[in-house]
């Protein structure tokens, strides 16, 4: 990577990242996206997208299960499982995919790998514990999700 100097560096490439990153290319501004895992986030690649092809599948079982009620007869019905998890990874790639188009189609930077601020207005980044590059930029947006945390419970005693 030749050039790392940039307006904004954008850390994580979930709904939150991906989007400020191609609106700033948008307006002007020479970005950079870090990100560690799948383009599109937890929703998109492990969570609400995958679930939902599979929620579908689901759907369409029910119904065929419930045919007679509308005049039809099947003699079988068989679930592939495992065909059903490729197909629900299958929509999520095809996703993740579309969001790596749209970056590069608004001039995004992106980066594979784990983002770490080095300093003010410098992020390094780092995939299997090599250093890949050391961008530098004056606006820095972490956006790399959030974790559940559990309230922490207290007890007298």
């Amino acid at each position: 990577m030749a050039d790392t100097a940039f307006d904004l560096i954008v850390v994580g490439g979930g709904p939150g990242g991906y989007v400020a990153a191609i609106r700033a290319a948008q307006l002007g501004m020479k970005t950079a996206l870090i990100e560690r895992e799948h383009l599109g986030g937890i929703c998109l690649n492990w969570g609400c997208i995958p679930t939902k092809a599979l929620l579908r599948a689901s759907e369409i079982n029910h119904l065929l299960q419930n045919l007679g009620e509308f005049g039809f007869a099947v003699k079988e019905v068989t679930i592939d499982t495992a065909k059903l998890v490729r197909r629900s990874r299958k929509v999520a790639d095809r996703l993740s995919k579309g969001v790596g188009h749209l970056l590069k189609k608004n001039k995004v930077t992106v980066l594979d790998g784990q983002g770490r601020l080095a300093g003010k207005g410098k992020v390094e980044v780092a995939k299997d514990g090599k250093t890949l590059a050391a961008l530098s930029a004056p606006h820095i947006l972490l956006a790399t999700g959030a974790r559940a945390q559990p309230p922490g419970i207290r007890t007298s005693g």
